[in-house]
């Protein structure tokens, strides 16, 4: 048996400031998240990329999930630091994405200190601002992975789908303040302190939100330190113990938590051509068919397509927080059946006839998958930056849903393979046969003063936490190299040349007449396939 000292509590008069404390850190992360979505691609393709080679460019995202967040997943599951196992990789992450972000905001000038040749420093900036890209990505993968594993270690089993809603909203939130930024004109609102371009001031600021949204999670949540690990025949040893432990974990996946991982790995094929590239598609919308001499007008081509396209993220993501509080009151959450709540006599009978028409999250997220494919299989047709943005600004219920059904369902079956108690066999979640995971010791959650506002009778461990939230990303990152695959393709078939609206330099033979099917629309449409595959798949998990 493992053994621990200390409990882990978390700072804040009412339930309210601690789950938003305790997610605090996704504001920066998705902030960060957004700065990159939204510029980065525009970006790229200003300094002479092609779209395809962009396409290229973005495997860092799912090449760093595939790599950082399993392996950092399996470090912090046995780290026997005195300040717990999740905070002091998300503080040290935290920084590294700050040092990533301003690099890529000052690639050039970072460049030019060192190379005086136009030529040589133009190919320099693109390999320093390509790997600038990657160390970002691969930090913030550390930080995310650690935050998930934060919520699941620290919140028992029927307050996980708060602790996911609650990081779903915080998330949005973040979403909204980074894409509002990215809409307003900084230079004219700050001047130049913080930089002379658009994009060098929203990674300053978003290197700041970083660093801020961390350090507020890692003050206000103290974790229970791990002495010792318990020695378990199950557990890999050796000079390659991580790399063992992932695979022995992965070949031997419980079916419940196999099909979850299933159902994320066919819904991220169809979001993440989406979530790349919808930002860039808006602001092709807008140069191409609603303005197309806007392009020659333009003295920032990229800093008007990057606020075009965070204009319909910013409502995107209202859409995505507005739905991250409303939904889970109208879902039933794991914690339905395990306690009542006793409302008022007035409204007790109307409060009774909600409960029972209510859907439980698996229909739910079955549902978001569909109005997700529908949305997708419209994105051809769009002719408009109106029609575009309404049909960004849709996606944001189904991705509402998308952030927080999987990670909820996936913390109740980590906590029940660690050996917390299923306090009601009502509960609509299987217990799963766990082997030669021993039980470990159960544990106060919150402070002991605020347990009974919780109304928790059932304890959290997240022993295992890291590991299989690592293998969940797992099946998060491959579909990302699938879909980057497919998008390579397509634009290579259909726009093989250079951005006409942001390669200025570029000669006309390099270009494309932007005439003809979108390159960006037609992938969000394969997408759309994907989407309908990951609605069967969750299907699937009833019957699990």
């Amino acid at each position: 048996m493992s053994t621990w000292t200390g409990k882990p509590s978390i700072r804040g008069s009412s339930e309210t400031m601690r789950m938003a404390l305790l997610t605090c850190v996704s504001v920066g992360i998705t902030f960060t998240w957004g700065v990159e979505m939204t510029y980065c691609t525009p970006y790229l393709l200003s300094l002479g990329l092609t779209k395809g080679q962009t396409s290229l460019v973005w495997v860092a995202g799912p090449l760093s999930g595939l790599i950082v967040q399993p392996i950092v997943g399996v470090l912090a599951d046995e780290s026997t630091s005195r300040f717990g196992r999740r905070r002091p990789i998300i503080a040290i992450g935290s920084v590294i994405v700050a040092l990533g972000l301003l690099s890529l905001g000052y690639t050039k000038e970072i460049v030019a200190s060192f190379v005086e040749d136009a030529e040589s420093a133009r190919t320099a900036t693109i390999v320093a601002a390509v790997l600038s890209l990657y160390a970002t990505d691969f930090a913030i993968n550390a930080v995310m992975s650690c935050s998930r594993s934060l919520v699941v270690d620290t919140l028992p089993i029927t307050k996980q789908q708060t602790g996911a809603s609650w990081t779903s909203r915080m998330g949005s939130l973040g979403h909204i303040i980074g894409y509002a930024m990215g809409a307003v004109d900084l230079i004219g609102l700050f001047g130049t302190r913080l930089g002379d371009s658009q994009f060098k001031q929203l990674t300053v600021i978003a290197a700041l939100g970083i660093l801020t949204s961390s350090a507020i999670t890692c003050w206000a949540v103290s974790e229970r330190v791990l002495v010792s690990v318990r020695e378990d025949p199950g557990r890999a040893k050796g000079q390659f113990k991580v790399f063992n432990q992932i695979t022995s974990t992965l070949l031997t996946l419980p079916p419940r938590i196999k099909g979850i991982c299933f159902a994320v790995f066919w819904a991220w094929i169809a979001w993440f051509p989406f979530l790349v590239y919808s930002s860039t598609w808006v602001g092709e919308m807008y140069f191409r068919h609603d303005r197309p001499d806007a392009v020659a007008e333009s003295n920032d081509a990229l800093g008007d397509m990057g606020r075009i396209g965070s204009t319909a993220l910013t409502v995107y993501s209202t859409v995505t927080f507005i739905s991250a509080w409303i939904m889970p009151t109208l879902i039933s959450a794991p914690e339905d059946n395990t306690f009542t709540h006793r409302p008022p006599a007035s409204i007790a009978h109307w409060i009774e006839k909600l409960n029972k028409i209510k859907p439980d999250l698996l229909t739910a997220w079955i549902i978001s998958h569909l109005v997700f494919a529908f949305a997708m299989f419209l994105t051809p047709f769009a002719s408009s930056i109106h029609s575009a943005t309404l049909i960004v600004a849709f996606c944001g219920i189904p991705w509402s849903l998308a952030q927080w059904a999987p990670t909820t369902f996936l913390g109740v079956e980590v906590n029940k393979l660690s050996g917390a108690s299923d306090p009601s066999a009502e509960v609509p979640y299987r217990r799963l046969s766990v082997g030669r995971l021993p039980s470990i010791e159960m544990r106060d959650i919150l402070r002991p003063d605020h347990d009974a506002e919780l109304g928790s009778p059932a304890n959290s461990t997240g022993e295992l936490s890291g590991v299989y939230f690592g293998i969940m990303n797992i099946f998060t990152t491959l579909p990302q190299f699938i879909a980057t695959f497919m998008s390579t393709l397509v634009f290579s078939i259909l726009e093989p040349g250079k951005s006409p609206e942001l390669a200025h330099d570029a000669h006309p033979s390099e270009t494309r007449n932007p005439e003809g099917p979108n390159a960006i629309a037609v992938c969000m449409f394969i997408g759309a396939i994907a989407a309908l595959m990951a609605a069967y798949t969750t299907t699937k998990l009833k019957h699990l």
